[in-house]
């Protein structure tokens, strides 16, 4: 038990120096304020700026809805919209993300149903306790059946090597010859 709690010990205070000595090779750097969206002249300058829209309707830059996840009518159509690249706007971003969203969840549903499906039948072809006698005898009719159509394929062969001659007999004149 002292053994753990040395390790741990040590263990944080291994963690700590080395927390203290990657901040200490840290250099200060200022930043410069972003420039505000209403700065930005074109679309090409605004768009790639996550904080910023772009409508093509009144061809200003300004700051982004947060509050909204999609900019209000009074702010800019959705048509005429551009967050992220130019050449998307929001309406056919909306519909191609709503048709994978759709395909993706029915995809899961599809996937679904053939995994319930699968295991019902794996699960009802498998036998209950008391089936398994069932199976057994099933299976010695099988063997037994087998066993009767091998018996009448022995008897029609004997039955035809009788009536050819081809007996095991060493008397017979089509036996086999033996030197000697």
């Amino acid at each position: 038990m002292g053994r753990v709690r040395t390790w741990t010990a040590s263990a944080f205070v291994g963690a700590v120096v080395l927390c203290v000595s990657f901040v200490s090779l840290g250099e200060c750097t200022t930043t410069s304020p972003p420039t505000p969206c209403s700065a930005h002249k074109d679309c090409s300058t605004c768009a790639p700026d996550v904080r910023c829209l772009w409508c093509f309707t009144t061809n200003n830059c300004t700051d982004y809805p947060v509050s909204w996840l999609l900019p209000p009518h009074s702010v800019c159509k959705l048509s005429e919209a551009r967050w992220g690249a130019c050449w998307l706007n929001f309406q056919d971003l909306l519909i191609t993300l709503g048709f994978l969203a759709g395909a993706i969840f029915i995809g899961i549903i599809v996937c679904c149903c053939c995994c319930c499906c699968y295991y019902s039948k794996k699960r009802s072809t498998r036998p209950a306790d008391g089936d398994e006698n069932i199976f057994d005898r099933k299976r010695e009719e099988f063997r037994r059946r087998a066993d009767e159509w091998n018996e009448e394929r022995l008897a029609r062969h004997e039955h035809i090597r009788k009536k050819y001659g081809l007996m095991n007999d060493p008397d017979h004149p089509y036996s086999k010859f033996e030197n000697e």
